[in-house]
């Protein structure tokens, strides 16, 4: 038998391959038991750098006395004992094993991980199995259409930059079949007016459609004409159906760009504001710049402060401003990076009118692009958080605004958690806790003049939601106008 302190680990080991240590060396004839002579004991060499001994195996320990005669060979003649022909310690040393001993166990063991092997879902996919699930009960029938739109390509309006002097620009994008949808809204909202003006001389009423019917309901339920549309904004768009890319937009001799491109339903919350001559304007979410340069085309700012806490997105609105807006304009403009949601505590009570176009899953980019997707796995936690960073910000903007100011909150998102449900929380929020009351306004005339344009959602309980549509291939944009008392 073998003596009890050779069988270490080394011979648990080796027990575990179902062959003892013992049976090898009485097979090998080099055991005293078997007759054998004892193996020889050269110098054995020292290791290579990095590699260690076998797991397990250790000398005896000091105190234990001699190694009796038969067994020096099962520790001190590893290095070079041969088995078959080939040295034992290296076979073992690099788990390649020897015969009778099996293989030894693997000092590193490669483990797979589950995040390595599972098959990669797009966020683009995950996106858009989220709005399957969402939106499909949501919409009914009309998700198909809607899904469809959202996976084509994007239909763009030309905003007209009225600090370029290129007066040809608006006669040559008319000559390619594009109109001006905002003056034709204007002239449809006019000849509204006139034709109120002749019912009620006539005696004659007209009942309210739906929740408004196009037109704002008074308290006392006498129907008013629909708010005028401000024309100083031009922008211009190819008629239904048609697909006609607009070209890019070419600067004139002061180096400032004709026109910018941008979703044409992103100026309905510009106009919803309706800003008036001389009013403090905050745009609280303003990056990257579409909508902060409407509200310098409308030319009513008597000041405009333009803020976004990304600092990176904030560098793009300065390039915007730089590309269409005069320098002795763009200096008017105060740019800044604060959050949103401590600027009660900068400028409390300050505005006349706030936009606080909120961060939201942007629906559109989110099944169409992969970079900067919210989907992303990574961003999960940020997008559960969404509606309670947009209820934040739009509180912000109810106290940022003065006794008889204008808030509208606006996204680009068709989730009602996102838009109709933040709106009511907030109008909660700001009786309950700050004593402000504010109460959301009628928009529904919006539908009536911009129906030619946008194909708009009949379902919201507040505030308007422009569906994408094949013919009509904007949004989708929600916006809602509360009005602080």
């Amino acid at each position: 038998m073998m003596p009890e302190w050779c069988i270490g680990d080394l011979g648990t080991a080796a027990l575990r391959c179902g062959v003892s240590v013992v049976q090898d060396l009485q097979a090998c004839g080099r055991h005293p038991a078997a007759g054998g002579s004892p193996i020889p004991i050269p110098i054995p060499r020292p290791p290579p750098r990095g590699c260690g001994r076998l797991p397990g195996l250790r000398p005896p320990a000091a105190g234990t006395g001699p190694a009796p005669e038969g067994a020096r060979g099962v520790w001190g003649g590893f290095g070079a004992m041969a088995v078959g022909g080939r040295p034992l310690l290296p076979l073992l040393r690099w788990g390649l094993g020897a015969p009778g001993l099996g293989a030894a166990p693997r000092r590193h063991r490669h483990k797979e991980k589950w995040a390595a092997t599972a098959p990669r879902i797009p966020a683009t996919r995950l996106a858009l199995h989220h709005f399957d699930a969402s939106y499909g009960p949501q919409l009914g029938e009309r998700w198909p259409a809607v899904r469809a739109a959202l996976l084509c390509e994007h239909k763009y309006g030309a905003l007209l930059n009225s600090f370029a002097s290129a007066d040809h620009v608006a006669q040559e994008l008319e000559l390619h079949n594009a109109t001006d949808f905002i003056s034709e809204a204007a002239r449809k909202a006019q000849s509204l007016v006139q034709g109120s003006a002749v019912g009620v001389e006539k005696g004659e009423s007209v009942p309210p459609e739906g929740h408004g019917g196009g037109r704002t309901v008074t308290p006392a339920g006498t129907p008013t004409p629909p708010a005028p549309i401000g024309s100083n904004i031009k922008c211009y768009t190819f008629p239904r159906g048609d697909i006609t890319r607009f070209r890019p937009a070419w600067p004139d001799s002061l180096g400032l760009l004709s026109y910018y491109l941008m979703d044409a339903a992103s100026l309905l919350p510009v106009l919803a504001l309706s800003v008036q001559p001389d009013d403090f304007v905050l745009d609280l979410c303003a990056a990257p710049g579409g909508k902060t340069l409407a509200l310098l085309q409308t030319g009513a700012c008597g000041h405009l402060a333009a803020n976004d806490v990304s600092i990176s997105r904030t560098k793009r609105l300065y390039q915007i401003l730089s590309s269409y807006v005069p320098k002795n304009v763009r200096e008017a403009v105060s740019v800044t990076s604060y959050d949103g949601r401590d600027w009660a505590e900068l400028e409390g009570g300050t505005f006349h009118k706030v936009l606080v176009d909120v961060p939201c899953t942007t629906d559109r980019h989110s099944v169409m692009e992969t970079d900067n997707n919210i989907f992303h796995r990574r961003r999960t936690k940020e997008r559960q958080m969404l509606p309670m960073l947009q209820l934040q910000l739009l509180i912000s903007g109810i106290l940022a605004t003065k006794p008889g100011g204008d808030v509208v909150y606006s996204t680009c998102s068709l989730s009602p958690l996102q838009n109709e449900y933040v709106v009511e929380r907030a109008i909660e929020i700001a009786e309950t806790q700050f004593n402000i009351t504010t109460h959301a306004e009628d928009l529904s005339h919006f539908r009536t003049l911009f129906q030619d344009t946008f194909s708009f959602s009949s379902d919201c309980r507040l505030g308007e939601l422009v569906l994408p549509h094949l013919t009509a291939n904007f949004g989708p944009i929600y916006f809602c106008k509360l009005h602080r008392a």
